[in-house]
């Protein structure tokens, strides 16, 4: 098959698979709903009980999930291509752990009401996801240019200290904290409501923004640096321009959902493994993907254990672990020279 239109079939497969998972996300859970019905359900207003479950309940989580998957994807594509290592992903620049350090520390000291009690822990997350990075970023910046080893070797020092703070913070909670700090350490859409939404769309839609179109420029960085400068490629413009939307992404997608893992390595290999490498192409199909991913993987931890529910994080670690494995075997010589 043509490569092109290989590219091609998978991206219109994913744009018509994302409203069909939709659909049933939004259907399954211990009040069940006719997927077929619920265009008429929300287009006629129909105020009864199946109305507010999916306006109120449903459809806010199926958005964030599908938002976060979006993000994580494309942040964990494009990290991956600027360090062109397939190992990479959004917590080696610290986002993840800056967040959990916030939070925790929000949970623990802030007794807030008002907009602070709905807002407070997203805009924690956001804000202690960006300053690990903003710090990462000028400890990695010398001579006016970054240099992508000592960005890799911050990340991971600060990744230790926050992860320290964090432990530290749950020692000093009481019992209702700490069950706090767990739960959003294992990653959830429990808190899903559309005042946490229109909270986190901002910084996640600029982080996509600034990342999606880059598909061209990551192809010519691929290369190596110095080619992709010989090339017209503003290189260091466009290493800041990737942190910086990883940072607006993941941020708003940690402080919305908790640490979600996995979806930022294993989209990206999904979409290798199904068409090629091609960036322009790539990026797109990861946010679709990473969408659908989570979406899933939400639906299936709400559904699976009524009416207990998985935490999303758990149940993306247990799947996402055993394909990245065997992703590792399969690959092994090649993932450390692609």
């Amino acid at each position: 098959m043509n490569v092109s239109r290989a590219y091609r079939i998978t991206l219109l497969t994913l744009a018509l698979a994302l409203p069909a998972v939709i659909c049933v996300a939004a259907a399954a859970g211990a009040y069940p709903i006719d997927a077929l019905r619920i265009p008429a359900i929300l287009w006629g207003h129909l105020e009864d009980e199946g109305y507010r479950i999916l306006l109120y309940i449903r459809l806010p989580r199926v958005f964030i999930a599908g938002l976060v998957g979006a993000a994580l994807a494309v942040s964990g594509a494009s990290l991956q291509s600027m360090f062109r290592n397939p190992l990479a992903d959004p917590s080696l620049i610290g986002v993840t752990a800056g967040a959990g350090l916030a939070v925790s520390a929000w949970i623990v000291f802030a007794r807030a009401s008002g907009l602070l009690a709905v807002w407070g822990l997203p805009i924690a997350g956001f804000v202690g996801g960006l300053a690990i990075v903003w710090t990462v970023w000028r400890i990695a910046r010398a001579g006016g240019a970054t240099q992508m080893s000592t960005l890799l070797l911050t990340g991971i020092a600060l990744n230790a200290i926050a992860f320290a703070g964090i432990g530290l913070f749950a020692f000093l909670s009481d019992e209702e904290e700490l069950r706090g700090i767990t739960f959003w350490q294992l990653g959830g859409m429990t808190s899903a409501n559309w005042a946490l939404a229109f909270a986190v769309v901002p910084p996640i839609a600029l982080g996509l923004i600034l990342l999606v179109p880059l598909g061209g420029k990551l192809n010519a960085l691929a290369l190596g640096e110095r080619d992709a400068f010989h090339l017209g490629v503003p290189v260091h413009a466009l290493q800041r321009r990737i942190i910086w939307g990883a940072a607006f992404a993941v941020g708003g997608s940690v402080a919305a959902a908790g640490g979600v893992g996995f979806i930022g390595l294993v989209v990206p290999h999904l979409f290798r493994l199904c068409c090629g490498a091609d960036n322009r192409w790539l990026l797109p199909s990861a946010a679709l993907g990473g969408a659908i991913l989570l979406i899933g993987a939400d639906t299936a931890a709400r559904t699976v254990a009524q009416p207990a529910e998985i935490p999303v994080g758990v149940l993306t670690a247990f799947v996402g672990g055993p394909f990245f494995l065997w992703l590792l075997v399969r690959n092994r010589r090649e993932a450390f020279y692609a």
